[in-house]
């Protein structure tokens, strides 16, 4: 019944994206119908906090790799190439200033 119960909280409010005072009301819910002792309402606050940020870490890596590889696909600049290409530029610059002076 315990997992069961568990189960369907997890699935039926989104158990990735709770905050900690949103699981507590929750574990307070039920330790007060009598749902959960107040123990299991700690192992669930804590089980759920743990499942919570590592949905959140995951999501964020995953995104973080969709824009990647959008970026890659539409073959647009980075920082990293701009900080690149403004380098080379000050380089030339410096260069043809030299030529300039002899």
């Amino acid at each position: 019944m315990k997992e069961l119960l568990k189960n369907v909280v997890y699935a039926g409010i989104g158990a990735a994206f709770l905050t900690r005072d949103k699981i507590e009301d929750i574990r307070g819910e039920l330790v007060t119908r009598g749902k959960m002792t107040k123990d299991e309402g700690k192992e669930f606050v804590d089980d759920l906090v743990k499942k919570s940020e590592s949905a959140k870490d995951q999501l964020e890596l995953w995104l973080t790799r969709q824009v990647e590889d959008r970026v890659k696909q539409l073959n647009l600049a980075t920082a990293d190439d701009v900080a690149d290409l403004r380098r080379k530029i000050e380089e030339l610059q410096v260069a043809l200033n030299k030529n300039a002076g002899k």
